[in-house]
């Protein structure tokens, strides 16, 4: 799975509409990515913060502009990233993702 692969994914991982095998696929990415850990954390941060407010629809070009910028930044990280990252001894392991 790459990121842009996993941002597709990433409302149903949150509403946990997402099946176990894809489930297992989105922890792997997440273990050896850390742009998209970034991602899930701070998703996960204002998803609590504003989870007692009214909900706010984004007007559909905004969205859409919002999810555009987000994958042109996610097609700038590509694999390398992790694979460097992974290569780097003073980095530790990925942890278990197959719980």
């Amino acid at each position: 799975m790459n990121c842009t692969e996993f941002l597709a994914k990433l409302t149903d991982y949150f509403d946990g509409q997402i099946d176990p095998e894809l489930l297992a696929e989105v922890k792997e990415h997440l273990g050896a990515c850390h742009h998209c850990e970034v991602i899930v954390s701070t998703t996960q941060q204002t998803i609590s913060i504003y989870r007692k407010e009214e909900p706010y629809e984004f007007p559909e070009e905004l969205a859409d502009r919002l999810r555009a910028a987000v994958m042109k930044r996610c097609a700038e990280c590509g694999p390398p990233v992790r694979k460097a990252r992974r290569a780097d001894p003073a980095l530790p392991a990925s942890p278990d993702v197959s719980r």
